[in-house]
């Protein structure tokens, strides 16, 4: 059954690992059943609906694995449905797995044929991606890659199986190349790869079917994605006999010179997401009051780490001068939550003393790196960090003791447990100065109304992806 995965709650997340592993189970248990022909049939009925009204064959690219395989079921399926099918294959079919040997005889048998190149002059209805998988871990060279430029520079549909070919389905790098699909179908379960770094940019709109598999039959996964929020995201009605000091007291310290506004955008953040009251430690001392958000209130950032304060987050605007310096070490050892962000972040790259205190903390930490943040703090590159998103995060995390929301593309949420959650709110347009302000006093906000730091920082995340753009 086909199924929007983006209306499910917390659908867990599988790796290629995981997948080959529920194979393995599923032929030893149900010998007679193959998924196989499950994948097939049902990427030819969503198929089927996609190609457009050309009138022109729909155009099947083959691999030589089981992706392969699902691509052929296709073929026949839809050859069966009366479509014109051209099959393009470099495939051996003596050496493909037993499935996909099967399939590509019953495409044979049924008097199928297999071209070794797209024909050039002809104009297809659909593509159909079947040429590799969740296992691809090389870059794609030679005659798929000039296959793949070709469809990509079709004027048609174009329909990816399980995920798109060059996509790497763990980390969503790409290896080498990658098809741009329209649609992708992916089968059983989620892939990580699909949602962040260039996952969103090359999958199109997803669909999953999850071959009438019982989620009893499924391993646990440590990773979910953020597709609609949990109760546990939520906070509690507030009763009608409440006050201020009821809903939180956050601490936001940053806004050095030429720098405030990223302090004022934190703090009106926190407002709006409900916190009962909201000081800032402005370092730039000419600031004492926000004319766009009166309630706002103002203390000596050194006065404010003194103060009773409910959470505490440090780094918008703060830059890194030895007083801000001296700022963060103080924050360090603050006995609430506490928010890392920014140049706060920064200043932790590196500085030993800074990073034990950091270790050494016995409230929550919560850091909001972007890419470059973060490459910093794990004395890497941008790239290296970009490549495996997940892992970067999960090492950031693994390294401060902290919950970890490394910025991007399918944001990455790793708490120190090791659990996982990828976002799949958002967009491009929260790439503008001031975004991640504004996500800095979110968190803050839920925290200091009482969501526990792992599902304050996810539900912030979630609500700042969703709101609309300006």
């Amino acid at each position: 059954m086909l199924i929007n995965p983006f209306t499910l709650v917390s659908p867990p997340l599988f790796t290629a690992a995981d997948l080959r592993a529920i194979d393995q189970q599923w032929a030893s248990r149900h010998p007679d059943i193959s998924l196989m022909e499950r994948a097939g049939n049902a990427a030819a009925a969503l198929a089927g609906t996609l190609a457009d009204e050309s009138g022109g064959p729909v155009l099947v690219l083959a691999g030589p694995g089981n992706n392969g395989g699902d691509a052929m079921v296709v073929a026949h399926r839809l050859s069966m449905l009366g479509f014109r099918v051209d099959v393009v294959s470099l495939a051996d079919p003596v050496r493909l797995p037993p499935d996909a040997q099967y399939a590509w005889s019953t495409w044979r048998g049924c008097g199928g044929s297999a071209f070794t190149e797209i024909p050039a002059s002809q104009r297809y209805s659909l593509a159909i991606d079947g040429l590799f998988g969740i296992g691809l871990k090389r870059d794609i060279m030679d005659e798929a890659a000039r296959w793949i430029a070709q469809v990509n520079r079709m004027n048609c549909p174009k329909l990816a199986l399980d995920v798109p070919s060059g996509l790497d389905s763990d980390s969503g790098s790409l290896r080498g190349c990658a098809l741009h699909a329209d649609h992708t179908l992916t089968f059983i379960g989620l892939k990580p790869g699909l949602l962040t770094a260039n996952g969103p940019d090359y999958t199109g709109q997803l669909h999953l079917d999850t071959l009438d598999i019982s989620s009893a039959f499924l391993p646990a996964s440590t990773g979910i994605a953020l597709t609609q929020p949990e109760s546990r995201h939520c906070l509690p009605a507030r009763a009608q006999n409440s006050h201020k000091g009821m809903y939180g007291h956050v601490g936001i310290i940053g806004g050095g010179n030429g720098m405030v506004g990223a302090c004022l955008i934190a703090g009106r953040a926190a407002l709006r997401q409900g916190a009962g009251s909201v000081t800032l430690g402005v370092l730039d001392e000419r600031i004492v009051v926000d004319y766009g958000e009166p309630r706002l209130m103002f203390a000596q950032p050194e006065n404010l780490l003194n103060a009773r304060l409910d959470v505490l987050a440090i780094g918008p605007g703060l830059g890194q001068s030895p007083r801000a310096h001296a700022l963060l070490q103080t924050a360090l050892t603050a006995t609430c939550p506490l928010v890392l962000d920014a140049d706060a972040l920064n200043l932790l790259a590196g500085d030993h003393e800074l990073a034990h205190l950091l270790t050494r903390r016995n409230h929550p930490t919560l850091l909001t790196p972007h890419p470059a943040e973060a490459a910093r703090m794990l004395e890497t590159g941008v790239a290296e960090v970009q490549a495996d998103r997940i892992e970067a995060a999960r090492r950031l995390s693994r390294k401060t003791h902290a919950h970890v929301a490394l910025k991007g593309s399918g944001t990455v949420i790793v708490h120190p447990d090791g659990h996982y959650a990828i976002n799949t709110t958002g967009g491009p347009w929260l790439a503008q100065a001031g975004s991640g302000d504004r996500l800095t006093g979110m968190v803050a906000a839920l925290l200091g109304q009482g969501l526990s730091a792992g599902n304050a920082l996810e539900s912030a995340v979630w609500l700042h992806g969703k709101a609309e753009p300006a």
